[in-house]
């Protein structure tokens, strides 16, 4: 599997767990419309997903990851 391919898997994975954990969980506990409730989970999942990408450092192709909980990217 091509690194490209990788990154987009890995960030749709973090985005959906995180997006799927907000909207059953205030769902659960709050009475919500779920339009807003929907919104609002995406908006979550989107700040604190990690995000991944494929960087060029000396020829070669590294997968690296950065999160917000994180000072700097890490290599993968």
């Amino acid at each position: 599997m091509k690194l490209e391919h990788k990154a987009l898997l890995f960030n749709f994975l973090g985005f959906a767990l995180l997006f799927l954990i907000a909207r059953f969980g205030v769902g659960y506990f709050m009475e919500v419309p779920r339009l807003y409730l929907a919104i609002g989970a995406a908006i979550f999942a989107t700040l604190l997903a990690p995000k991944f990408a494929v960087v060029r450092d000396s020829g070669k192709e590294k997968l690296m990851m950065k999160w917000v909980f994180m000072k700097s990217p890490k290599a993968m």
